[in-house]
């Protein structure tokens, strides 16, 4: 066992056992942190492993949690009937979308993913079909009903985005010693070596964001759950950005890298928010300062020897 998975399972320890020591805030806070940290590995697998730049991936987030919230207030479905819809739909428009673009190299590709969360942030806004609810978004969502028990409690909610969490760290792993895990590697690495390999670039960095955007929209789906209501703001691009950082912050490519990125980037601004204005400042110089001293992230992978899941050829 590594020293990255040790301590990978030892936060996972604690955030198992962590529901017994707070009171129902602190709970609260522990888990929109779950769900954050959902929808930062699974940007991580788009910049981290497949070395894409993209900043638009709250947008999926949102599909995931307007899919649930839509089918659930305005279709009367019940909550466990809308989650695989809210990781199939922000799949699809993964593709729909990416397919065509994913050619685009660097800064292009950032670009095109910031715009179409700007226009997802429009389509939601302009209530398209009298579907979003507009600027004020969608409020009533039901609670989960698991064989007519009601799962409504803070607790409930905590455990069940630990489930989603546990899931998704399964989900990478096994991607880390399959074969589309190998070929991510190679391409984060050198692409022209990649593609000299046999390894077809586009179809890997198309993988990669289709199963981010299942991921995150599985998290946004749990997000809506819940707050039992969404809106426009919590998925704009300010939130695409600080998923971004949270993997830069963190480590690219690392799991507890980038579980310790999202604790920075948004436990830590709950902690000391009586500061009101002052914690953001104090926090922006903190980035700022851990970005010069760790240009690689906070807890980075080493790249210098290649794993041994990873020397086998990529057919």
């Amino acid at each position: 066992m590594n020293k990255s998975t040790l301590i990978t399972l030892c936060l996972l320890v604690f955030m198992g056992f962590f529901p017994f020591f707070v009171d129902s805030a602190w709970l609260a806070i522990g888990t929109t942190f779950l769900v954050f940290s959902v929808v930062a590995l699974s940007q991580d697998i788009i910049l981290g492993r497949a070395g894409v730049f993209h900043m638009g991936h709250a947008m999926f987030f949102g599909l995931g949690a307007y899919t649930t919230a839509i089918l659930n207030v305005n279709f009367g479905l019940p909550i466990l009937a809308t989650l695989l819809p809210a990781v199939l739909i922000p799949m699809f428009f993964a593709f729909l979308l990416v397919a065509p673009i994913i050619h685009l190299r660097g800064d292009y590709l950032l670009v095109a993913t910031i715009g179409f969360n700007i226009i997802f942030i429009q389509v939601l806004e302009n209530d398209i079909f009298g579907l979003t609810g507009g600027p004020n978004g969608l409020f009533g969502i039901d609670v989960v009903k698991f064989f007519g028990y009601e799962l409504s409690s803070q607790t409930h909610m905590y455990y069940m985005a630990f489930l989603l969490l546990g899931i998704t760290l399964l989900i990478i792993r096994n991607l880390d010693r399959s074969k589309f895990g190998r070929a991510m590697f190679y391409i984060h690495k050198d692409e022209i070596a990649a593609q000299s390999m046999g390894i077809n670039i586009r179809y890997f960095k198309l993988y990669a964001f289709i199963l981010g955007a299942g991921i995150a929209g599985a998290a946004g789906s749990m997000f809506s759950i819940q707050y039992s209501a969404v809106s426009p703001e919590a998925f704009n691009v300010t939130q695409s950005i600080m998923f971004f950082t949270i993997v830069l912050v963190g480590g690219s490519a690392s799991l507890p890298g980038v579980l310790i990125g999202t604790f920075i980037m948004f436990v830590l601004p709950e902690m000391f928010r009586e500061f009101e204005t002052a914690r953001y400042l104090v926090f922006g110089i903190a980035m700022i300062l851990t970005m010069i001293l760790r240009p690689r992230g906070i807890w980075p992978v080493k790249f210098g020897n290649i794993p041994s899941f990873l020397k086998k050829e990529v057919k």
